[in-house]
């Protein structure tokens, strides 16, 4: 079981586990609306940068809007040796109940948890085996959540790393991120990592 990790700016907070670790959450400055963007895939610019994240074919364009279902190809990096291209396909949004928040402590009282599920692939046939993926939760109305959560719900939102044999294409495996909220729901989600995604996330909504 992962621990979870539950924190907020100035203030932490931990909550026992199996491990001896607690879970955290950071209160992260509030996003801006989701900005509109194009829906049609960009072809990856070649460069001679060995740092460069190596890409295999097309990828889905920042600033991109997709239904739960649809699938995006995009550039991942996880360490400076674990680069390559991976397709998410978000396969659901699910709300869970505030008593699934319990091992947070008093201070996630009144949170609502929201299970972010997605199949992971490996496209460009790199080596990304024990690499780890989470996406963002994204409130009905455009904005983040304000909440960074850092952990799983056993049995209803599990927390999965690539497996060792994640190093081929076509290899895939299916995880969860956690997200949540004390009021608005979350609709949507997120992946803003990279430079180009951070300004043009990759946007899935129910």
């Amino acid at each position: 079981m992962i621990a979870a990790v539950l924190a907020t700016i100035g203030l932490g907070l931990s909550a026992c586990g199996s491990d001896g670790e607690g879970p955290a959450v950071q209160d992260s400055p509030a996003a801006a609306p989701v900005p509109s963007g194009s829906s049609s895939p960009s072809a990856a610019a070649g460069g001679g940068d060995d740092s460069a994240v190596p890409v295999e074919g097309d990828v889905t364009a920042p600033g991109t809007k997709l239904k739960v279902g649809g699938r995006a190809v995009l550039p991942f990096e996880y360490t400076s040796k674990k680069k390559g291209t991976i397709a998410v396909t978000v396969t659901a949004i699910e709300k869970g109940a505030t008593a699934d928040m319990a091992a947070f402590g008093a201070k996630a009282k009144g949170m609502t948890p929201y299970f972010i599920k997605m199949k992971v692939e490996n496209v460009g046939g790199t080596d990304l085996s024990y690499t780890s993926l989470k996406l963002d939760g994204v409130l009905d109305g455009g904005a983040g959540t304000g909440v960074v959560l850092i952990g799983e719900i056993p049995g209803k939102c599990d927390r999965e790393s690539a497996p060792k044999d994640f190093t081929t294409k076509g290899a895939s495996y299916e995880t969860c991120s956690l997200s949540a909220t004390n009021g608005t729901p979350v609709t949507a989600a997120k992946f803003d990592e990279g430079d180009e995604y951070r300004d043009g996330p990759v946007i899935w909504t129910n």
